[in-house]
């Protein structure tokens, strides 16, 4: 609290203190010169008293603040600081969280050593400032002339920085250091030349600004990775090099189209033209002329964007490198749980098909015992990070069942594999083994939903639970997966049926191979419209 406010409260407070003391002392002779002829009036006046005494303090304390200080309440999110560098802290600090999650130690070691650079780079001393371009527009030159000594082979063949190089540069008025990282080429041909490209755009996205090296009027090659790297917030300078190899009014039309180009990406002043490396000019007498650099345009736009915005430029720049570490442990932790999702999918389902196989059920008790069984729906929850009861999951199970009957997936499935499994094995067995199979393929797309599900905070998204379903019967109904599907299915629930007849009942099982052999892919199903009289079903979980 800054020293006059704390005066003025403490002031005040004695203040206050004083006119109690004053206003008890009055009120108490008042009260006793009244008291004898007037009692009620006394206790009125001594009630109305107290009250604006009470109001007058109040007053005071709320307006310094000092009662309605603001509680976060249970499962408010945490403001982020206001804040860039505090924010790109706080942010880190997050993706450590989730990194922590990851399985894989490898990947996690790896993970948290970049979280770790990213964070070194929020101390560094100095702005860090890629050049950036093609292979043969003069970039070395550039640091050349920028750094008043050679870093390098001026003139070389395309392909000689095979790694972006830094090099210290020190402007006057600026406090921090810059550093000047040449970056390979990111036109040159081949496969050595592409996988250079690749770490050129790699190492802008770590820049805190670029400088985005052109020779003439842009290219759609050149234009696009500029582009990107705007849209996802890096602040750039386009530099129009070897301006001595046009004459004046060329190179004005040259800039003019420049900056036309760029406007939506790039403002006009941070176009800017110079001549890094002058070519020698012939003289009469057989001698030659080597013209001095003309980068001066360049270092005064430099210095003026750094020391007007590089403060911002590191914090924006940590915060999207932070960010982006954040989705890769997002990705990943995604994959990651789709593949134990999957896991508790696969011995769900087939745990079911082998009960319904050996106790033929009605459809609606197939439906309810295996295609939206409560457990793998408590199962896969647990894996999102969500603890559901076993009420709960079966209470969410029970509302999909309902929907994959009003879509007819019950009925698709089951003329689906019908059909499917023909292909494979004697019709005796279709009959016996049809309710469990179908029971696995109606469990595989109520696990497969759920997922979803749950992947989106246990909201089914715009389209509701509807159009999750469908989307996922969709999927289990392509040629490659049902080739695999019943050829497993074979393998766990008809194989074990046809053990477990008679000998003499025991027709001879096709084998797969069959289904491999025919040309002809498997049959679709497409789900009729819903019917007019369904309601539509709750997306989000607080409309259960």
């Amino acid at each position: 609290m800054p020293l006059p406010r704390l005066i003025t409260l403490i002031v005040g407070i004695a203040v206050i203190l004083g006119m109690v003391l004053w206003l008890i002392d009055s009120l108490y002779r008042l009260y006793f010169q009244i008291s004898f002829t007037a009692p009620l009036l006394a206790n009125v006046l001594l009630l109305l008293v107290i009250i604006l005494l009470g109001l007058l303090i109040y007053g005071f304390l709320y307006y310094f603040n000092l009662m309605n200080r603001p509680q976060r309440r249970r499962g408010q999110a945490i403001a982020y600081p206001v804040e860039k560098a505090a924010a790109a802290g706080v942010n880190l600090d997050v993706v450590r969280q989730q990194v922590g999650q990851i399985e894989d130690e490898v990947t996690k070691a790896a993970l948290l050593a970049r979280s770790q650079a990213i964070a070194a780079s929020l101390e560094r001393g100095e702005f860090k400032v890629m050049i950036f371009g093609t292979g043969s527009a003069g970039k070395t030159s550039l640091i050349n002339a920028l750094i008043g000594e050679m870093a390098g082979e001026v003139g070389a063949a395309m392909g000689t920085t095979a790694l972006g190089r830094a090099y210290g540069l020190k402007l006057p008025g600026l406090e921090r250091e810059i550093l000047l990282v040449d970056t390979p080429g990111i036109l040159e041909a081949g496969g050595e030349g592409q996988e250079r490209g690749a770490i050129a755009r790699q190492l802008a996205t770590e820049a805190d600004l670029l400088l985005f090296v052109v020779d003439n009027d842009l290219r759609q090659s050149e234009y696009t990775p500029l582009r990107t790297l705007a849209e996802i917030g890096k602040r750039s300078l386009l530099i129009f090099n070897k301006t001595d190899l046009y004459p004046p009014d060329e190179q004005e039309v040259i800039l003019g189209q420049l900056r036309a180009q760029v406007q939506a990406l790039i403002p006009p002043q941070d176009v800017v033209a110079i001549a890094a490396h002058p070519q020698p000019i012939p003289l009469e007498n057989g001698e030659t002329y080597q013209p001095e650099t003309d980068i001066l345009p360049l270092i005064k736009r430099l210095a003026a964007v750094l020391r007007a915005e590089g403060e911002d430029l590191i914090a924006d720049n940590i915060l999207l490198q932070s960010q982006r570490l954040g989705e890769e442990a997002r990705r990943l932790i995604d994959q990651q749980r789709r593949r134990q999702a999957d896991k508790i999918i696969d011995r769900f389902q087939w745990i079911g098909a082998g009960v319904i196989t050996i106790t033929p059920l009605p459809v609606v008790d197939l439906l309810a015992t295996a295609a939206v069984n409560a457990q793998m729906v408590v199962e896969i929850g647990r894996v999102y990070g969500c603890e559901l009861n076993l009420d709960r999951g079966r209470e969410l199970a029970l509302s999909l069942g309902k929907t994959l009957v009003s879509l007819g997936v019950v009925k698709g499935a089951i003329q689906l594999l019908a059909t499917a499994l023909q292909f494979n094995i004697a019709t005796y067995l279709v009959g016996k083994s049809i309710q469990g199979v179908t029971a696995a393929y109606l469990t595989r797309i109520a696990g497969k939903s759920f997922i979803e599900y749950f992947r989106q905070n246990q909201d089914w998204g715009d389209g509701g639970m509807v159009e999750v379903v469908q989307q996922q019967f969709q999927l289990v109904q392509k040629d490659a997966f049902m080739k695999g599907f019943v050829k497993e299915a074979i393998a766990k629930v008809v194989a074990p049926l046809q053990e477990a007849l008679p000998p003499g009942e025991q027709p001879p099982l096709e084998l797969q191979a069959r289904l491999e052999s025919n040309p002809e892919p498997l049959p679709r199903w497409q789900s009729p419209p819903t019917d007019d009289w369904e309601q539509p079903l709750p997306r989000r979980r607080s409309d259960w």
